[in-house]
C-alpha cells in the first residue's frame, strides 16, 4: 500500500450549507460508519442483503444514489471525505427513505485494510476520480498497482472493478496499471447503461472530455 502521507484526495473549500451540516449531524448515527479496527459484518450492516457494492468518491452523490435506487436488493458502501456531498446524500437518504446505502467518511486505503473482509463486495465503483494532471502529482493518482491489489484482495472472484474517467491520459494509466497485474482481465467498455450520465460528466463532455469507461474483473 501506498504511503499514507500520499493521498489520492485533496480537501477543498467546503462551502457546506446549513441543510447539508444539519443532516451530517442528525444522521450520521444512523446512515454513517465510524473507522475502527474492527472488521464489517456487511450482511448485518446491510439488513441481510447478500450483495454489496462499494463506491468510492461519490462526490455531491448523484450516480450513487440512482444506482442505488434502481437496484435496491444491493447493499452500497458510499465512501467520500467531502462534507457537503455526505450532508446531500444523508439527507436524500431520509427524504426518499433509501435503505441500502451507508455511508463512510474516510480514506478508502484505511476503510478496506481495516474494516474490510477479503472476498466481500460484488463490485466496486470508481467514477471520475481526481485525474491529478500534473506529471509531478501522478503518485498521487489513486489508481495504482498497490490499490487495485487491494480493491483485489475485497472483491469477490468473478467480480467487477467499475471505472470512469474524463481524462484519456488518465484512461491510459490505468490500463497500463492493471496491465502489471494478473488477478484481472477486462479494459475499455461502452457505458453501462446502469451507469446514469450525471451533471458532473455532462459539464465535462460539454467541454469536450472524452469520458473512458473501464471494467476489471477479478480472476483470482
Amino acid at each position: 500500500m501506498e504511503s499514507p502521507t500520499i493521498k489520492s484526495f485533496k480537501l477543498r473549500g467546503t462551502r457546506i450549507t446549513s441543510a447539508q451540516l444539519d443532516a451530517r449531524h442528525r444522521l450520521w448515527a444512523t446512515y454513517g460508519v465510524d473507522l475502527t479496527n474492527q472488521k464489517i459484518d456487511l450482511k448485518e450492516l446491510f439488513g441481510g442483503r447478500e450483495k454489496v457494492v462499494a463506491e468510492i468518491g461519490f462526490g455531491m452523490g448523484e450516480a450513487t444514489i440512482a444506482i442505488a435506487q434502481s437496484d435496491p436488493e444491493t447493499g452500497f458502501l458510499a465512501i467520500d471525505v467531502h462534507q457537503p456531498g455526505i450532508g446531500k446524500v444523508l439527507s436524500v437518504i431520509e427524504d426518499s427513505k433509501i435503505e441500502n446505502i451507508r455511508v463512510m467518511d474516510e480514506d478508502v486505503h484505511l476503510i478496506f485494510a481495516k474494516m474490510i473482509p477479503n472476498d466481500s463486495f460484488d463490485a466496486v465503483h470508481l467514477f471520475f476520480p481526481d485525474p491529478w494532471p500534473k506529471t509531478r502529482h501522478h503518485k498521487r493518482r489513486i489508481v495504482n498497482l498497490s490499490f487495485i491489489n487491494l480493491v483485489a484482495d475485497k472483491l469477490k472472484v468473478g467480480a467487477h472493478f467499475n471505472i470512469a474517467t474524463d481524462w484519456v491520459h488518465y484512461a491510459q494509466s490505468m490500463q497500463e496499471v492493471f496491465a502489471q497485474s494478473d488477478r484481472f482481465e477486462g479494459g475499455v467498455i461502452r457505458r453501462p447503461e446502469w451507469r446514469p450520465l450525471t451533471r458532473f460528466e455532462g459539464q465535462g463532455i460539454r467541454k469536450d472530455h472524452e469520458v473512458t469507461d473501464l471494467a476489471y474483473r477479478k480472476i483470482k
